[in-house]
């Protein structure tokens, strides 16, 4: 029986007969020769079927073949520097699987919208593969530092009963005759976790019903969210930088052959070490005065104003101690300064704006219920979580860390939509 073979391990096969299953990327007819690429999800494998060396019906198989069509190719794998990948097939058999139609997708340029539009097929061209892959390293990476560092995977509900970040942004669906909303965080319900576990981490989609067509936003992304018992500001801000790092040096080991194919300049992540450079919030506004950005004491930043300060530094930036009122509820203040916060950002290079957002969280039951009332946020609600700051309450930390932003950096991409393989935009709920 001849051995499946997949093409990213094919150079282990010199001289073997192997068999790939996959479909027809392209082909070009030489009359007696026909050369197909065959691509299979691991890779590109040149095929060679020579009339002369197979049956009729497997050279007829060859000339039909249309671009995406499936196909089974048997035949011995030999050297060929001039082949994709150093390595082609001499092909014995091929069977069509299933004939494609004219495939909508051609090398001409084709417009963002119908890209889109055609989005499920998109996703088979190598650009869209290689980002792909490179965004199942980040998440691996992710598990891997936590789960290597302590921390318990905890899954927190998808339809909670109320908001996390803010009710302007919230999803609203019908639960039974009651409101419900798609989570916008996991955070809260992993502030429950660390008093079982002590070290926790969310991992999955989350939904921001934001009007926003940027480039960096989407209405459904996913989020990875550590949180710790017993962490301050400082403990938080050493975790984002210690973790930023080994996702960046995780993609630069193993991917570096779909960065090479998206043409990144990998100098910029190879620079991506910790300690990372760290100001204040007050600093941050001192440099975008400084710079000649009218930005007013009190406001968050906007893409344009973190695109300015990360151009200061060669790594990310870590700025922290926004002021309360741009945060969110649960947001400890600043015990020498209350009108500021213990929060975090971090603030990618290159223009790529904040991957991470976080800080230490209010230990204080009374505290905490003021932010409520203050946010005009139903109390009953979240009668739970006041609940954490009744039996045992700790200082404590966190931080999420959004995928698509991290995947668009890491990339070099001009627009988020490519990091996911079917983004959720304004008014863009198809394929």
């Amino acid at each position: 029986m001849v051995e499946r073979a997949c093409v990213e391990s094919i150079a282990q096969h010199e001289g073997q007969q192997v068999t790939i299953k996959g479909w027809l990327y392209n082909k070009t007819d030489k009359g007696k020769l026909q050369f197909l690429l065959v691509r299979d999800g691991t890779g590109i494998i040149q095929a060679v079927v020579l009339e002369d060396d197979v049956p009729a019906q497997t050279f007829e198989a060859a000339q039909m073949a249309t671009q995406e069509s499936s196909i089974i190719v048997s035949g011995t794998v030999r050297a060929d520097e001039r082949a994709p990948g150093g390595y082609e097939l001499a092909v014995t058999e091929l069977e069509v699987v299933q004939l494609a139609e004219p495939y909508p997708i051609t090398p001409k340029e084709h417009g963002v919208s119908f890209l889109m539009d055609h989005r499920h097929l998109w996703l088979r061209s190598p650009r869209q593969q290689a980002i792909l892959k490179i965004r199942a390293e980040v998440i691996r990476a992710c598990r891997d530092y936590f789960d290597s560092n302590g921390f318990t995977l905890v899954d927190t509900p998808i339809l909670t009963p109320a908001a996390c970040e803010g009710t302007s942004t919230l999803f609203e669906t019908d639960y039974f005759g009651e409101s419900a909303y798609l989570a916008q965080s996991g955070q809260l319900y992993s502030e429950a976790s660390i008093a079982a576990l002590g070290k926790v981490y969310c991992f999955g989609p989350t939904f921001r019903a934001e009007k926003s067509k940027t480039r960096r936003h989407l209405l459904e992304f996913w989020m990875v969210e550590p949180e710790m018992a017993y962490a301050d500001l400082d403990d938080c801000m050493h975790l984002a930088e210690e973790f930023v790092a080994y996702i960046v040096q995780s993609v630069l080991k193993n991917r570096k052959a779909q960065l090479e194919l998206l043409g990144r300049d990998t100098t910029p992540l190879e620079r991506v070490e910790p300690p990372f450079p760290r100001m204040t919030y007050d600093e941050a506004v001192e440099i975008l005065h400084s710079k000649g950005l009218d930005f007013q004491w009190g406001d968050d930043f906007g893409a344009p104003d973190e695109t300015a300060l990360a151009e200061e530094f060669e790594r990310p930036v870590l700025v922290n101690r926004y002021p309360t009122q741009v945060k969110a509820f649960y947001m400890e203040p600043d015990p020498e300064r209350p009108e500021l916060s213990l929060s975090v950002d971090c603030l990618a290079p290159e223009g790529y704006g904040e991957i991470i957002g976080g800080g230490q969280r209010i230990a204080d039951r009374d505290l905490l219920l003021q932010r409520i009332e203050e946010h005009d946020l139903p109390a009953q609600a979240f009668q739970w979580y006041l609940d954490l700051r009744r039996y045992g309450s700790t200082p404590h930390s966190g931080f999420g860390l959004g995928i698509e932003r991290t995947v668009a950096w890491i990339c070099g991409l001009e627009h988020i939509r490519e990091t996911i393989p079917f983004p959720r935009m304004l008014y863009r709920i198809y394929p």
